[in-house]
């Protein structure tokens, strides 16, 4: 059987990539900007924090739309604004343009997420949801890796406004591939019909109940206590995430004394590994969940064992050698990278009805960037007081063993399922199709 929806896969993968890419760009290119425009190290961490202020605004309002218009138009809309917000960014001539270019960039980048969502419910069987969410969520993660190999050699040729330039210039050709060949299954003329076939009768999941099918709306899904533990889980998982997506870089040059080049590598190495380890850890729990069943959510214990992972970072204040610290850094980024694509996961599994998809995943999204637009700041005022990044990190660990016993806890019914009702039995065994040969 062909496997085209790999295709899809590889455009998700794409869009996360220059997502990431634009979010990042300022990290490496926070000197020049910071001698430029006079700005303090708290000045940074807001000035880092800034986009997902409009990020997490807007992720609700852009999982309506996502849910209202579908994931083609959703997406080509958020892509082209962000990706003009980037080359604004650019051209700012004061700190007032620089903030509202990033301001816009975030606004833009919400539609992302759901309409990722949407399109691994509408094409992607239930029992390769992991690896396809990996794939998806790995692309966070070669964005930051690919920006870093290139930040140094653009900002030294081009100053740090041609790293601007070029990254919006990559969502537009992004944006014209996707609307010349993307569609729902049930239409695209490029799709085989046996492959076609599989994707309509094993995409519904596990956990759908008699009655659950109409749309349930943001309300219906907050009566239990599901939503919340995901959204709270994956605000654990993004302050880490944010920590190394905004600071790494000026981290390893403030003490470790790496000049721009070298801080470029020994941040493209650790996230250049946890996008790798990410998509095997998505395979491996589709392996697991095949055996185990989708069913109950057992996702979570996935979860559990990622966030562990990445609370790793708590040893980082003890580590000295850079080459053990990389691989520190790789472990957690490695186990942030895995609990953000399993948890987009766990979610698609614990709804009943894919009607609701872009409104869930903005909620999940938006508990974790509430969480992610405070770890710049935070990390900044941390610095300033203490003149070490040790707590920062600390702070980011003990976030994410929260994160652990909050996705173990709270998730264990469907979404939507009212607090204090008894917990379902967990089917044995998945009740997707199994596959085709």
């Amino acid at each position: 059987m062909s496997y085209r929806r790999g295709w899809v896969a590889l455009m998700l993968f794409s869009l996360a990539l220059i997502n990431y890419i634009d979010r990042v760009a300022l990290s490496f290119a926070i000197t020049p900007v910071a001698r430029e425009f006079g700005l303090s190290t708290v000045g940074k961490g807001y000035l880092f924090s800034s986009f997902l202020w409009t990020y997490t605004l807007f992720l609700i309002p852009m999982g309506l739309l996502v849910d209202r218009f579908g994931a083609k138009r959703s997406a080509a809309v958020g892509i082209t604004l962000w990706s003009a917000a980037t080359i604004f960014t650019g051209m700012a001539g004061n700190f007032v343009s620089l903030l509202a270019g990033r301001l816009l960039m975030g606004a833009g980048e919400a539609s992302s997420n759901p309409s990722g969502a949407r399109v691994i419910r509408e094409w992607i069987p239930a029992d390769e949801r992991g690896v396809l969410n990996a794939c998806f969520n790995s692309g966070s993660y070669a964005g930051p890796a690919i920006c870093a190999l290139a930040a140094g050699p653009i900002i030294t040729a081009f100053g740090w406004r041609g790293l601007f330039y070029a990254a919006g210039a990559v969502g537009f050709v992004w944006l014209f591939i996707w609307l010349a060949v993307f569609g729902p299954p049930e239409k695209v003329s490029w799709l085989s019909e046996k492959e076609r076939e599989v994707i309509l009768s094993r995409r519904s999941g596990t956990v759908a109940v008699a009655g659950a099918a109409p749309k349930s709306g943001l309300l219906g899904l907050l009566r239990g206590p599901t939503l919340w533990g995901l959204a709270l889980t994956m605000g654990c998982n993004i302050y880490a995430q944010y920590l190394f997506l905004t600071w790494l870089p000026s981290y390893l040059e403030a003490t470790k004394g790496l000049n721009l080049h070298s801080a470029g590598l020994f941040t493209a190495l650790p996230y250049g590994v946890a996008a790798i380890l990410c998509i095997l850890v998505g395979m491996t729990s589709d392996r697991f969940l095949r055996r185990s069943g989708v069913g109950g959510g057992r996702r979570r214990y996935v979860i559990a064992s990622t966030m562990a992972l990445a609370s790793i970072v708590l040893l980082a204040p003890v580590v000295d050698g850079l080459p053990m610290l990389v691989v520190l850094i790789a472990l957690s980024l490695t186990g942030i990278a895995s609990t953000t694509s399993q948890t987009f996961s766990l979610t698609n599994d614990l709804l009943s009805t894919p009607a609701d998809i872009g409104v869930a995943m903005g909620f999940v999204v938006l508990g974790g960037n509430v969480f992610g637009l405070l770890a710049p700041v935070v990390t900044g005022y941390v610095i300033a007081w203490t003149g070490s990044y040790d707590w920062a990190f600390v702070i980011a660990g003990l976030l994410l063993i929260c994160g652990a016993g909050s996705v173990l806890c709270l998730t264990r019914q469907p979404i939507g399922t009212p607090w204090g009702t008894k917990l379902a039995a967990a089917p044995s065994r998945a009740t997707v199709p199994s596959r085709a040969a």
